[in-house]
């Protein structure tokens, strides 16, 4: 059987269409390529341009390849200041466009897919770690639109039998340790990815959003996880599916916090660079500290992440940000 890969020329999505590639899966990509590059794509997947929104075109998709059983899905806008600017765009793309997947998957009888949730489905959470069945009060309309759609695949189980797995991750960091394959989004707007500009002396100073949340040194408190290893839990949820279970939904992260202020000074022992910082205004639609209670994944999915460091996820960032100092465009 197939697995399509949606949104699977970006960021992490094309570190999963690698780690199935490499355990000798076959993978068709769909991706429109707005923010995805096609050179992250390794070339054993067959590769199709489009977006997932036009049932004719995804008919297509799997009229060609009958033998797609199941559908990862990460093609959605993410930028949460974005969504609070233009939130309707974030509706329309994301959750609009998993109804119109959902009609057609139902067409051709595809019952599984494992989706790109988030953290930001909780909002500003009462205790940590996250777990969860604590509740989803999103503050943003990029979270929003994500809750939206778990929403309207827990209906579309129960209507179509379409089995899901959502699995709500957290901030993600890191690439591929041998450089090929790594973050590039325009314009960028990750912390690590920022940090490691400023490393590289293509910024000049780093703007930390806000030092007086409530955490111990007042900036965000986040939780990373490295790219393989959430590639590698959507690959499990996919065989989790496939084996019967029933729907659910997955935290995917570190179980460790890590505040703005440690991760500049994890980088600076990494990279050896000076990396100005200063301290800016907040910016809206940021919780104090999201850390993720991930047993669940480890305990059913059998979960177990490889890059449980922080300077080993930002190791792996530097090599391919100093080896592809433009991105693709190298």
């Amino acid at each position: 059987m197939s697995v399509l890969v949606l949104g699977g020329a970006g960021y992490i999505g094309s570190h999963t269409v690698d780690r199935l590639v490499e355990a000798g899966k076959d993978v068709v990509v769909v991706d429109s390529l707005v923010t995805g590059h096609l050179a992250a794509v390794r070339k054993e997947a067959k590769f199709y341009q489009g977006d997932l929104a036009d049932k004719d075109f995804m008919r297509k998709v799997f009229t060609e390849n009958p033998d797609i059983d199941a559908v990862i899905h990460f093609a959605a806008f993410s930028l949460v200041a974005e969504s609070m600017k233009d939130p309707l765009k974030y509706f329309d793309n994301n959750t609009a466009g998993m109804v119109k997947l959902l009609e057609v998957m139902n067409e051709f009888d595809i019952k599984y897919i494992v989706f790109s949730s988030t953290a930001a489905t909780y909002g500003i959470p009462e205790k940590m770690p996250i777990y969860e069945d604590d509740p989803q009060l999103p503050i943003n309309p990029y979270g929003e639109s994500k809750l939206m759609m778990e929403k309207i695949m827990r209906w579309a189980d129960e209507a179509y039998g379409i089995k899901f797995v959502a699995l709500r991750y957290f901030n993600v960091a890191g690439a591929k340790p041998d450089g090929s394959i790594g973050e590039d989004h325009h314009p960028e707007t990750h912390l690590l990815p920022i940090v490691l500009q400023v490393a590289m002396g293509e910024r000049e100073k780093l703007q930390i959003f806000g030092d007086d949340y409530n955490t111990p040194d007042g900036t965000n408190v986040r939780d990373y996880v490295h790219p393989f290893d959430l590639a590698d839990a959507h690959i499990l949820a996919v065989d989790y599916l496939r084996n019967g279970n029933e729907s659910s939904a997955f935290n995917l992260g570190s179980s460790t916090g890590f505040s703005n202020l440690e991760i500049v000074k994890a980088a600076r022992e990494v990279t050896g660079k000076e990396i100005p910082a200063e301290i800016a205004t907040r910016r809206g639609g940021d919780p104090d500290t999201l850390i993720a209670a991930s047993e669940k994944a480890r305990k059913v999915l059998g979960w177990k992440p490889e890059f449980d460091d922080i300077h080993k996820i930002i190791e792996t960032a530097w090599k391919w940000h100093t080896t592809h100092p433009q991105g693709y465009n190298d």
